[in-house]
């Protein structure tokens, strides 16, 4: 599926758009990150670290994809109004004549 074109730069993919923005965020990595180190050095165990660890990555990778999601149907709901525009203003051409 293409995403953008119309003249606003290079076309994107779908598949594109959710790999930068699952790769992109880093927030949640690091918090989960931040919070593993004092639990697992308090609980001597490396545990933490693996759970909070993915969990903030797992957190990351679906708010970024969600968000990809997101902007593809906006772009996809501006395109189908563009088209329904163009439609409606074709059949008014052909109502005057």
């Amino acid at each position: 599926m293409e995403i953008g074109g119309s003249g606003n730069g290079p076309e994107k993919k779908l598949e594109d758009c959710t790999v930068a923005n699952a790769l992109g965020t880093w927030f949640f990595s690091v918090a989960g990150a931040l919070i593993a180190i004092p639990v697992g050095i308090r609980k001597k165990s490396l545990g933490p670290l693996v759970f909070f660890g993915t969990t903030g990555t797992m957190l990351d990778i679906i708010m970024g994809v969600s968000q990809c999601e997101r902007e593809f149907a906006e772009r996809q709901m501006k395109l189908m109004e563009s088209q329904s525009l163009a439609n409606g203003s074709s059949v008014e051409a052909l109502e005057e004549s």
